[in-house]
């Protein structure tokens, strides 16, 4: 893969009312990904975990694009053998580890290596002029880096292999009504609404429970009912049930007032 040279930063960050916005900033290139770019941006999922004043994340892309999929030089790079050893960086699903509650906010254009950081994101906000795609079958290569887990556990089996199949490109009502994206919101309003979502979260939701929520869902993809049932109960017994966010959540419940909960704390 090529590699970039930049003056600006490759993510910008700002973090305001508990909430990180973190925008992918290559818009000449419509945000395509790089492997730059992926450290940039992993580098910063990280920081936003051990840090306190960061209760939801928002991803968004810069300009007309959210991301288009890998850089189509560097895409021609590897299609002539150039080896950018993805068994040696962090893995693509990354954002499904991090306990803290993240947004897409899919500005534009989404497809192939795009469309998967979209659903390793907890949740999907869409412009209606967006169009998402899989692509990878009409680039000859497999269904990459967990897609084909992902995929069907968001839009069910039958969408999921029309979609990568297929590789075809679909609009924001489709993907609305087969559960891929959350919500459909016009372009000027896409943003402030995925703000204004996280947040509520940041604000109203104890970070404890969410994370522990968050690796529960995850846990639960390959877990019998009884599994996940004993998990939670060891969650509460052990932990939850002298933890200060549940007295607290309780008492501002019963108060009428906005919560105080504590900061994520690291296992």
């Amino acid at each position: 893969m090529t590699t970039e040279t930049t003056t600006a930063p490759l993510v910008l960050s700002t973090i305001e009312d508990g909430v990180a916005l973190l925008t992918w900033n290559r818009p000449e290139r419509n945000n395509a990904w790089t492997v730059e770019l992926e450290g940039a941006y992993f580098d910063l999922l990280e920081q936003c975990t051990a840090n306190p004043a960061v209760r939801a994340i928002v991803v968004t892309g810069a300009g007309k694009s959210f991301c288009p999929g890998l850089d189509a030089k560097a895409l021609d790079g590897i299609s002539n053998g150039i080896d950018t050893k993805p068994h040696e960086r962090r893995p693509m699903t990354l954002p499904t580890a991090i306990p803290k509650p993240i947004i897409a906010a899919i500005n534009g254009a989404c497809a192939g290596v795009g469309l998967i950081q979209a659903l390793a994101c907890d949740l999907r906000f869409v412009a209606s002029t967006a169009r998402l795609s899989t692509a990878f079958s009409r680039r000859g290569i497999m269904a990459e880096h967990g897609v084909a887990w992902l995929l069907p556990r968001v839009v069910g089996w039958g969408n999921a292999v029309d979609l990568l199949y297929s590789g075809r490109v679909i609009g924001s009502e489709e993907a609305l009504a087969m559960g891929l994206v959350n919500r459909v919101i016009e372009p000027s309003d896409l943003l402030p609404a995925a703000l204004q979502y996280a947040r509520e979260l940041a604000t109203w939701a104890s970070p404890t429970a969410v994370g522990y929520m968050k690796e529960q869902l995850l846990h639960a993809q390959t877990q019998t009912l009884e599994e996940a049932r004993q998990e939670a109960l060891g969650l509460w017994r052990g932990t939850l049930r002298v933890h200060p966010d549940f007295r607290e959540g309780v008492r501002s419940f019963i108060e009428r007032r906005e919560p105080s909960f504590a900061p994520w704390a690291p296992k």
